[in-house]
């Protein structure tokens, strides 16, 4: 369905939003408004490696049809005070327990009374779906976007990609970080990171070192709408890697389409060029917002 965006330029300018963890972790959550005053805010997590600022054409897109839309800041890329490091170390424990409550709060106590909606990218949309597996009181709605679980069983190589399973976290430990730049996979990586993401690799389960929560037990439990966003030409989600993560969540109420070349103006439908040219994918968020309750509509 294509819902056509209205425009309301000029749009106000975007915001940076302090976010402190308790451990001293710092960042900026970047925050595009609406010309009117919303009435719900997405709250955006990253691809791994990724800057929140790549993702401000999105937020824009949605800020001009209504919608504010707030971009998570990973720790150790952008905005943050951390690198990733031989004497700087952390995994999805304090991504979920430390860094994603303190952007959240931050966001709260800009626009305190607005619906939340959470989304991702990729990674970004795992772990949006484990916070919001957490926290389901407190999140209306979930959008995964060229994402699945990573489980190697679920790709067409997957022989190969159990290999750099067990590549990945050795060159971690041995240089003290994945250098993800200088090896093309995402950006300088957090060796403990890298264990967590692994390990779901090897096992196509959830868990944090650290953390006791059951992860795969409250996905199982997690009720509420969900968007999953595949893009036709995504070799790095495709569609048995996707379904696998949704059918941890089989209480959702999911909303699956696939975004094809031509719904991207001829352009390729993958992994990372759609953020370039977001406009279709806002269509289709904005196409299901439609469908929510009021509080969580444009």
């Amino acid at each position: 369905m294509s819902v056509p965006l209205p425009s309301t330029s000029p749009l106000p300018a975007c915001e940076a939003l302090p976010a402190r963890a308790p451990d001293g972790a710092q960042a900026e959550v970047l925050l595009q408004l609406p010309v009117r005053t919303p009435r719900c805010v997405m709250y955006w997590l990253p691809a791994l490696g990724v800057s929140a600022r790549q993702y401000l054409p999105l937020a824009q897109a949605l800020a001009e049809a209504g919608v504010a839309m707030a971009i998570h800041e990973w720790r150790g890329i952008g905005s943050s005070n951390r690198r990733a490091g031989r004497h700087q170390n952390w995994g999805y424990r304090e991504l979920l327990q430390d860094d994603l409550p303190a952007g959240l709060a931050a966001v709260r106590e800009r626009l305190p009374h607005q619906g939340l909606l959470l989304g991702g990218h990729s990674l970004g949309a795992q772990l949006a779906s484990l916070h919001a597996a957490m926290h389901p009181d407190a999140v209306g709605g979930l959008v995964v976007a060229a994402s699945g679980s990573p489980y190697w069983r679920q790709y067409r190589h997957g022989a190969w990609i159990r290999l750099a399973y067990a590549a990945a976290p050795c060159l971690a430990h041995v240089v003290g970080y994945l250098p993800g730049r200088k090896i093309g996979f995402g950006g300088n990586e957090a060796r403990g990171v890298i264990d967590d993401w692994a390990r779901s690799g090897r096992t196509g389960r959830y868990a944090a070192v650290g953390m006791a929560d059951d992860l795969e037990q409250r996905l199982g439990r997690l009720q509420m709408p969900l968007l999953a966003l595949r893009f036709a030409d995504d070799w790095l989600g495709p569609e048995a890697s996707l379904s696998w993560l949704l059918g941890k969540m089989p209480r959702a109420q999911v909303d699956r389409q696939l975004l094809t070349s031509s719904d991207m103006d001829g352009r390729p439908a993958d992994h990372f060029g759609w953020m370039k040219t977001p406009g279709p994918v806002a269509e289709r968020i904005i196409a299901w917002l439609s469908g929510l309750p009021s509080a969580l509509r444009p």
